[in-house]
């Protein structure tokens, strides 16, 4: 091209052109593009040198890629000129299109600037339109899609020096340079685009390699971790259905996975812990609570629950771990029982005696002065006030709240309303006990109290309490009993225990007394006690010593 004057270029240029064109576009990286389009301005376009200078992520532009010239090559490929510099560039000189041309009689100012330069030697021009030594072409490459300056970004700029016929390009030379260094910009964002691509897919392939690998330590974990593990689904109508089950949770169970994927935790939940199965899901925490087998019983678990979320979503699954500590609970039950259990008749002891009997009382007194104080303060009864008047009274009345809500006890009077029931409190001391103590030792003597214990706990209701005070004195509490009924109670107790009693093959009695003292409200548990005990002794004198008990 460079031996052709114009308007006249040969087909084979036009053809070197295309063929330059054609290999930018088809490069196999961003590297080989930058490359292609180097080689390509000196190949096609018919400069002796060419350079690509790249805006990098900073603003400012390095040389990414050179031709013509293995020395130059090696001393500026890689080197950075400042984006000021550039700019000062681009802005003067004689504007040829997109195109700037800068005259050596206005580049020597450029001399000392920061941006990479190569110096080519050679004659003075002599004549008009040759190309001088120290003159600069620049082919500024823009976004594609945009041609021009003023609208489309910098990516970066064609340098090229001394045309093979050494004169300075004509219409064509720069029409071609110019439609050059268009195609370029299309090819470097394109392979710019490529590349990352190629990036973003090997991230992902890391990720999802990554995602893969966590997916299996996750199901193995799942799988074969040695204790229950569920994924329910949480929110939306199908909110706690199980979805996935391991091995250590359908043995549990007694249940097989498929089968377990029909229900939810609250299917299998116990019914008295449904509202701690609820709380625990809600919050995402730690609950024991017992969940059914497959054979009808029920098992004590730990639960624990995590809520697996993610940002756009919100909460989306249940992961459920749930361990079995079906022994750890019947020790602290048993211990439970004991502490609160007699060691040999397995009676209530005195300790839960007291607590049993004091949750049916309150200070009944300590409530009657408080509503007394009420009314004196308002100048009237404060539950006289009723409708919208009783707003005023509110506060107050709240503050009786926690005596209204409870069941006052009261002792049924002596020959008044027949039908008026309370809680008993049957005292028993048994009669002639010590003998056989002293007689048949205390061996004997445990086994009279264990069937004594027996013979009571048949003779009463369901509901009612029989306790081991200490010693051979049990207590009876019966609530809901007359006078009548307790007397009756206590006759057919006292008739139950005078039965003979089997010890080591002999049999032996023992009698017993008892003293009947009501509960009610304003009295502690140990002055119920203490009424009953009282009464016991009254009654054990009362009646002959021979009749005390039966041989």
């Amino acid at each position: 091209m460079e031996t052709e004057s114009e308007p006249y270029v040969r087909l084979a240029s036009l053809r070197q052109l295309h063929q330059a064109m054609a290999e930018m576009n088809t490069a196999r990286s961003l590297a080989d593009t930058l490359q292609t389009v180097s080689d390509g301005v000196v190949s096609a376009l018919g400069y002796e040198l060419a350079c690509v200078n790249l805006v990098r992520p900073d603003g400012d532009l390095v040389v990414a890629a050179f031709s013509g010239n293995q020395a130059a090559e090696a001393l500026i490929t890689g080197r950075v000129g400042s984006r000021d510099s550039w700019e000062r560039r681009l802005g003067m000189g004689e504007h040829w299109g997109d195109l700037v041309f800068i005259p050596h009689t206005e580049g020597w100012v450029l001399d000392d600037d920061d941006v990479p330069q190569w110096y080519t030697d050679g004659p003075a021009p002599r004549f008009e339109d040759e190309w001088h030594p120290s003159d600069r072409l620049f082919a500024p490459m823009f976004t594609p899609g945009v041609q021009g300056g003023a609208c489309g970004e910098l990516i970066g700029v064609l340098s090229v020096d001394r045309p093979r016929n050494g004169r300075r390009p004509g219409a064509w030379g720069r029409e071609a340079l110019q439609m050059y260094a268009f195609q370029a910009a299309i090819a470097i964002s394109n392979a710019r685009l490529r590349a990352n691509m190629q990036r973003a897919l090997v991230r992902l392939e890391r990720d999802q390699q990554a995602l893969r690998a966590s997916e299996e330590s996750f199901r193995q974990a799942f799988e074969y971790a040695p204790s229950g593990m569920a994924i329910a689904e949480m929110g939306g109508d199908q909110h706690g259905r199980i979805l996935r089950t391991n091995d250590a949770l359908c043995r549990l169970l007694g249940r097989p996975a498929s089968a377990m994927r029909r229900y939810s935790f609250s299917d299998l939940v116990h019914p008295e812990d449904i509202g701690t199965l609820l709380r625990t899901s809600a919050e995402g925490g730690r609950a024991e609570l017992r969940l059914g087998r497959r054979d009808g019983t029920y098992v004590w678990v730990s639960m624990r629950n995590s809520v697996v979320a993610d940002a756009a979503d919100g909460p989306r699954f249940l992961l459920t771990h749930v361990e079995d500590i079906e022994e750890r609970k019947r020790r602290e039950l048993q211990l439970a029982h004991r502490a609160s259990h007699d060691a040999l008749t397995g009676l209530p002891n005195s300790a839960e005696l007291r607590s049993r009997l004091s949750s049916r009382l309150c200070q009944r007194a300590g409530h009657s002065a408080a509503l007394e104080s009420l009314d004196a303060a308002f100048g009237h009864p404060v539950y006289a006030v009723s409708g919208e008047d009783f707003d005023d009274y509110r506060p107050a009345a709240e503050a009786l709240d926690a005596y209204d809500h409870h069941v006052h006890t009261a002792a049924p009077e002596d020959g008044r309303d027949e039908g008026a029931k309370g809680l008993a409190v049957l005292f028993c001391d048994l009669d002639g006990f010590k003998s056989i103590n002293d007689r048949f030792g205390h061996n004997a003597g445990d086994a009279v109290l264990i069937e004594v214990a027996r013979r009571l706990s048949n003779g009463v209701r369901d509901g009612d309490t029989v306790a081991r005070l200490g010693g051979d004195e049990f207590v009876v509490l019966a609530d809901g009993l007359g006078r009548a009924d307790a007397q009756d109670l206590a006759v057919r107790l006292r008739n139950e225990i005078i039965q003979p009693i089997r010890v080591d093959g002999r049999a032996v009695r023992v009698g017993a007394s008892f003293g009947i003292g009501w509960a009610h409200c304003g009295m502690t548990a140990d002055e119920v006690l203490k009424s009953a005990d009282e009464r016991m002794y009254v009654e054990k004198r009362s009646r002959p010593k021979q009749h005390r008990r039966a041989g």
